[in-house]
C-alpha cells in the first residue's frame, strides 16, 4: 500500500497530512526486503523506517490539531431560547465563530437545573466538537448530586459573565438598606425568587441568616420578568434578581436596587451598598462560562480558549455586558474560572446543606 497526496486516505485511517511519512516507512521497509542491498544500505534504511514511525508518533498530535475545527461545533446549554443563559452563549458564539473558522450551533437540553445538558454532554466525544455552558445553577445541581457529571469531568475554558445577585424593593418601602435589614430582625418579609433548591432563594436564605435576620417566605415565579412586575404589584417585599431583568423597571423609577450580594459595588449601581460592607458575609453571582470534555486534548482546548477569550474580549461581546450593566472583569480564562467553579460547587453544597435542602 502507497498512499497517495492527493486522495482521501481517511480510508485507511491516517490523515492526509501523515502520509509522506508512512509513504517513507513503508518504502523504506520494502527496500530493506528486496534482498538486492548491502549491509550498510539495510542498516540505513532500517533505521530510517524507525525514525519515520517516532516522527508520525510525535507529530499525530499536531496534525490531527492543525485540522482542528473541521465541522461544526455545538454548545449544549440547559437554557429555553432568548433566556440569560442562552443569550450569553450566542453573544459569545458571534465573534467565536470568525476565531475558530467554523459555524457553530446552540443545541438546548433543558430540564433537571441542569441535569439533562451535563448529562447528555457526558455521551458526547471529547473532541473539541461540544462545548458545555456551565452556571451557577449547574453548581448547584452538582452540590446536590442530581446529575451523573462530576468536577473530574469537566475542563474549564472561559467565563463569559459574573453577574452579582441583587436584592430590590419597590421604590420607597424601605429608606434604605439599614432600614431594609433592620426591618427584617423585627419581622420575616417575602422574597420573590425565579427558583427553589437554588441560587435564588439560597440567596435570600444565607442573607438574612448570616444577618440575624429573621427566615423569610420564598414565592417562586417563572422567570425574571415577571418577578420584576409582581414586585412593583405588591406581591412580594422583596426580589432577588440581576440588574437586566429589572432594567425597565429601575429606569422608570418603580424598582430599586437596595442590596448587592458581591465582594464590591457594581460601576452601574455606584451607590447601592453590599452585603460585605453591612458586615453581612455573603456574595453571590449568576456566573456563566464554557467547559469542555477532561479528555480533550492539550492544543485543542488552549485554541478553544483562546478563541473564545478574543470573541468576548471583542467590543461587540463587550457591549453587551455594558448594556447589562457589567463590564470586562466578568470575562476571565480557564485558570481563574476553574477555581471559581470548584468553590462555587464547595460555597453551594455548604449552603444548602446549612439551610436543609440537602443531607
Amino acid at each position: 500500500m502507497v498512499l497517495n497526496r492527493d486522495q482521501d486516505n481517511s480510508q485507511y485511517g491516517i490523515p492526509n497530512s501523515k502520509y509522506l511519512l508512512l509513504n517513507a516507512h513503508l518504502i523504506a521497509n520494502r527496500f530493506c526486503e528486496s534482498g538486492s542491498n548491502t549491509l550498510e544500505e539495510n542498516k540505513m534504511m532500517k533505521f530510517f523506517a524507525t525514525v519515520s514511525v517516532a516522527a508520525m508518533t510525535l507529530t499525530g498530535t499536531f496534525a490531527f490539531a492543525d485540522e482542528y475545527p473541521s465541522k461544526t461545533i455545538e454548545v449544549v446549554t440547559h437554557a429555553g431560547n432568548g433566556g440569560g443563559t442562552d443569550v450569553t452563549t450566542r453573544m459569545m458564539m458571534l465573534r467565536a465563530r470568525r476565531e475558530l473558522g467554523t459555524d457553530m450551533v446552540v443545541v438546548n437540553k433543558k430540564g433537571g437545573g441542569g441535569a439533562v445538558a451535563m448529562d447528555h454532554y457526558l455521551e458526547v466525544p471529547a473532541d473539541g466538537y461540544s462545548i458545555l455552558t456551565f452556571t451557577i445553577g449547574h453548581a448547584a445541581t452538582l452540590a446536590k448530586g442530581k446529575t451523573k457529571m462530576s468536577l473530574d469531568d469537566i475542563r474549564p475554558i472561559a467565563r463569559g459573565t459574573d453577574d452579582p445577585q441583587i436584592l430590590m424593593v419597590k421604590c420607597g418601602a424601605y429608606a434604605d438598606a439599614d432600614a431594609f435589614v433592620a426591618a427584617q430582625k423585627e419581622a420575616p418579609i417575602s422574597y420573590g425568587t425565579t427558583h427553589l433548591g437554588n441560587i435564588d432563594d439560597v440567596s435570600a436564605f444565607m442573607f438574612t441568616k448570616k444577618g440575624g435576620m429573621q427566615t423569610p417566605k420564598i414565592v417562586p415565579f417563572d422567570g425574571g420578568g415577571e418577578l420584576a412586575t409582581q414586585l412593583v404589584a405588591g406581591a412580594v417585599d422583596a426580589a432577588v434578581l440581576n440588574l437586566a431583568e429589572a432594567g425597565s423597571q429601575i429606569d422608570a423609577g418603580d424598582v430599586c436596587p437596595i442590596v448587592i450580594l458581591a465582594n464590591e459595588r457594581m460601576a452601574a449601581l455606584p451607590e447601592v451598598k453590599t452585603a460585605k460592607e453591612m458586615g453581612i458575609d455573603v456574595s453571590f453571582s449568576t456566573v456563566r462560562g464554557f467547559v469542555v470534555h477532561k479528555d480533550t486534548p492539550d492544543e485543542i482546548a488552549a485554541l478553544i480558549e483562546e478563541s473564545l477569550m478574543n470573541s468576548m474580549n471583542h467590543k461587540v461581546y463587550q457591549g453587551f455586558l455594558e448594556s447589562v450593566g457589567l463590564d470586562g472583569t466578568s470575562v476571565v480564562g480557564a485558570d481563574e474560572w476553574g477555581n471559581q467553579i470548584t468553590g462555587m460547587v464547595t460555597d453551594m453544597e455548604a449552603a444548602l446543606k446549612e439551610l436543609g435542602f440537602i443531607e
